[in-house]
């Protein structure tokens, strides 16, 4: 472990691992499609062994064989039974949304909880649109919340319409699960959907399987029904997220950081558009074919729009802290209904450690609150 000192440049080449967005998406798609699939350099860790798990549970057959991720695929048909199954998801709210449409297309009856902060976290719109496609679904102790108890069998399809401010995670699970429906499936989205990077990493997943969207932009998605994910061979990009943390080293030492693994020209990780928020500040960035190297310089403060990319926030926050002047971080009031409440804890954490951190809920200028930009941070050197 090395430790990094803003007083003394950084230098280093590091490769990244796979992507856990991408590697959640692929896991489900290679579970649904017939045959066995192959994920290479996927990204283990705990939330991914969690979808993992529960997709076992379900009679899908998953092994780690040499680093890889072995699937053979149920296409669409799981295993019945009996017998009521709990799915226990911990905190990962990718799993729990995600992996919800796919335990539907199951027989049987099926609690689906996790760890006490999931059972604050919403889940509402998704049980409400999976009742409306025929599903029987239903939150069991706080209305909208975790724990979901579903009598599965099959879902029935049709039209839905979905509020698209809390999570794109509700429309991916969705899309991942409705070539399986018994009916076409059409979903318009009510008002702007946040984190349209991820519905793209999902679309995109979908696409290397076998299954294309129809789409208008990020308005409306139609998934026809009857057509089946393919097993196929897959290699899982690196993780964009996990490369910010090593391009924000560089950043605040001024040293050079190349991150390997990662596809900047054909990457559909929205993350990758951090790397534009450093170049504002003040760094030079490289692009090659499978790699980033920043080169740290002085940094100024920005005001940014994160809405489309929440991760990134934590990472933000901490460049600005050795930026000169204001960094306002806006429209990201979902990093609230994360496992924690991500803006109160970077407030509050980071001004322990002497920073100049503010939370803020307030809204362009001649506009009450909640009219437009409902919630931000601001830091300051």
């Amino acid at each position: 472990m090395k430790e990094i000192n803003p007083r003394s440049k950084l230098h280093g080449t590091v490769r990244i691992p796979g992507s856990k967005s991408i590697t959640h998406r692929a896991i489900i798609a290679a579970s649904l499609a017939h045959g066995r699939s192959v994920l290479k350099d996927f990204l283990e860790c705990e939330d991914t062994l969690y979808t993992i798990n529960a997709l076992r549970k379900i009679g899908v057959e998953i092994s780690i064989n040499r680093g890889d991720l072995e699937i053979q695929g149920r296409g669409g048909g799981f295993s019945h039974g009996s017998i009521r199954k709990e799915i226990y998801l911990g905190n990962s709210g990718t799993s729990f949304r995600l992996l919800l449409s796919v335990v539907a297309l199951c027989s049987g009856e099926f609690f689906i909880t996790g760890a006490k902060r999931m059972k604050n976290r919403p889940i509402g719109p998704l049980v409400a649109s999976l009742s409306r496609l025929g599903v029987d679904a239903s939150w069991v102790d706080i209305d909208g919340c975790p724990p979901v108890f579903i009598r599965a069998k099959g879902i029935q399809g049709g039209r839905v319409s979905m509020e698209g401010n809390q999570s794109s995670q509700f429309l991916s699970s969705l899309l991942l699960s409705g070539p399986y429906a018994d009916n076409d499936i059409k979903i318009e989205i009510i008002g702007d959907l946040v984190s349209k990077p991820y519905v793209d990493i999902t679309i995109d997943v979908m696409k290397e399987f076998g299954i294309r969207v129809e789409r208008d932009d990020y308005s409306s998605f139609n998934i026809p029904s009857g057509r089946k994910y393919r097993a196929r061979e897959f290699a899982v990009q690196g993780d964009a997220s996990s490369a910010s943390y090593f391009w924000a080293a560089a950043a605040v030492t001024g040293g050079t950081i190349t991150t390997d693994n990662i596809y900047p020209q054909a990457t559909r990780q929205g993350d990758i558009r951090f790397l534009e928020i450093l170049d504002e500040m003040g760094c030079f960035i490289e692009k090659g074919s499978d790699n980033v190297t920043v080169h740290g310089g002085d940094l100024s403060g920005i005001e940014a729009d994160m809405g489309d990319l929440p991760d990134m926030v934590p990472t933000l926050a901490a460049v600005a802290l050795f930026a000169k002047g204001r960094t306002i971080i806006q429209n990201v009031p979902h990093l609230k209904l994360k496992e924690s409440n991500r803006l109160h804890a970077l407030a509050v954490e980071w001004s322990k450690l002497g920073g100049r951190v503010e939370e803020l809920s307030d809204s362009p200028s001649g506009h009450e609150p909640g009219g437009g930009r409902p919630e931000s941070a601001r830091s300051q050197d």
